[in-house]
């Protein structure tokens, strides 16, 4: 026998003999196969067998070369051959004693939930930086503090520049022009004082010149020495870049002016849970400095990037803050609900038993009864798991002292493949001896008939002799 199965047969079998020691000794109950009250049921063992190297046996007690007891097997006590190898037979009263709680299995809707740390941010789409498209010196500011709430066209500043004085002197004279060739015979030239009108407007309209300074200076016919630089966009002002007599041009970023009605929040995930996410996931988001809120969002956008020193993907979720609650630089506890199904077999969690390579459930077969299942696991979530094969819904797992059951179920099971290996060899012996024993008749028979063909030749021999004398 291979020598590391027998060292793993060795630990199963003082596992689950410890298992049902202990469970004996404290409960005053029995299981199966281990018990005083199973063994009295028994008249004697099948056999003994050395407590370090289950495949030495001996159909009496015995004691090893270190003086260590041969170690007594017994049957099932008549358990039904129907039974699934491993399975447990434990007396109604102990399993209340050792607490063993149940659960049914369902078919219900079960999505897989990512938790992540998640950064608020601006939307970027949202985001306005506002630059002049003049050259010249800040002669009044309206709007001095980062924080502030401002309008879609509201004031912000004002400026002198040069560039604007000369382009309102240039729409002046185009509209003297046209009220002095209005009434030309000349098509040609009221056409071309109409142009020029035209032209000077729309050079104003480039500028940002404010339309209601456009007409006042058309109803007025006054050059104004500043003029306003209004909002872009409606939101707050994050940074302002000039000040009160600060000479700008156009490289000089005059505000920054974000909209907060709706925030970006960044999340970064692993990746054995990006194969999960997907954009349009349901979102979910709580903050401690709103206890008791929780921000309902959805996934955005997946960056086709991992991060190099934290192995992670980045991923954009987008909310609704109409009650500006949630602040840039904000960080927040995301739940990102994925890959809903809305018709899969679950169970609880505490009800699978790992052991690396598969999983196990255990599956009430009747009172006491309790046989030993291998799952196939789908995704797990706020303690459920989904079962994608080897159990149906309906059938009661164990959820609780189910490490006990496995401890009995793995000394059963060891205790079958050994009979079943003692069968075999004990068929093969039996096999063996019965080949010898043939061989054995063959040969008598073999030297009978030699015997008998000898005894005549020489009975022959003397009746030849004896008729020629």
């Amino acid at each position: 026998m291979n020598k590391s199965i027998i060292i793993t047969a060795v630990l199963m079998l003082a596992l689950g003999g410890g298992a049902g020691y202990w469970l004996s000794e404290r409960q005053g109950g029995q299981m199966t196969a281990v018990t005083d009250q199973d063994m009295q049921k028994i008249e004697e063992p099948l056999f003994y067998r050395h407590p370090m190297d289950p495949s030495i046996t001996s159909p009496v007690p015995s004691k090893g070369s270190m003086g260590m007891d041969y170690l007594p097997v017994y049957t099932d006590g008549g358990a039904s051959t129907e039974v699934m190898a491993g399975s447990v037979q434990i007396d109604p009263v102990v399993v209340q004693n050792i607490g063993v709680r149940t659960a049914v299995a369902t078919r219900q809707a079960l999505s897989r939930t990512i938790r992540a740390v998640g950064r608020v941010d601006f939307d970027e789409a949202k985001m306005t930086h506002l630059h002049p498209k003049v050259e010249g010196w800040i002669e009044d500011i309206r709007i001095d503090k980062t924080g502030q709430h401002v309008a879609f066209d509201d004031v912000l500043l004002s400026i002198y520049s040069p560039k604007l004085v000369s382009t309102q002197q240039e729409y002046l004279l185009a509209l003297n022009s046209l009220e002095t060739f209005k009434d030309s015979p000349f098509g040609e030239i009221k056409q071309g004082a109409e142009n020029l009108v035209k032209s000077s407007r729309e050079r104003l309209h480039l500028l940002d010149v404010a339309q209601h300074q456009i007409h006042e200076l058309e109803q007025s016919r006054e050059i104004k020495k500043t003029q306003h630089i209004h909002s872009p966009a409606t939101g707050t002002v994050i940074r302002i870049g000039a000040r009160k007599g600060q000479y700008v041009t156009p490289k000089t970023e005059l505000y920054m002016i974000v909209d907060l009605s709706q925030v970006w929040v960044y999340a970064d995930i692993y990746e054995y849970e990006v194969p999960w996410v997907k954009v349009g996931d349901k979102v979910e988001m709580t903050l401690t400095s709103v206890p008791g809120a929780t921000f309902k969002g959805q996934l955005a956008y997946i960056y086709p990037y991992a991060e190099a020193k934290t192995r992670t993907t980045k991923v954009r979720l987008v909310f609704d803050n109409a009650d500006l609650l949630l602040r840039p630089d904000m960080f927040s506890e995301v739940l990102i609900h994925t890959d809903t199904q809305d018709d899969t077999i679950v169970i609880p969690a505490e009800a699978i038993i790992r052991s690396g390579a598969s999983n196990q459930v255990f599956v009430v077969r009747g009172p006491g009864k309790f046989e030993p299942r291998l799952v196939e696991l789908g995704f797990e979530s706020q303690g459920q798991v989904a079962v994608l094969s080897g159990l149906d819904a309906g059938e009661e797992v164990v959820t609780s002292a189910q490490f006990l059951l496995d401890s009995e179920s793995k000394l059963r099971e060891a205790t079958a493949k050994m009979l079943e290996h003692l069968s075999a060899q004990d068929a093969a012996e039996n096999q063996e001896a019965m080949s010898m024993d043939k061989d054995e008749t063959d040969i008598h028979s073999g030297h009978g008939a030699l015997n008998d063909q000898t005894m005549n030749q020489e009975t022959s021999s003397e009746q030849g002799v004896s008729q020629d004398d």
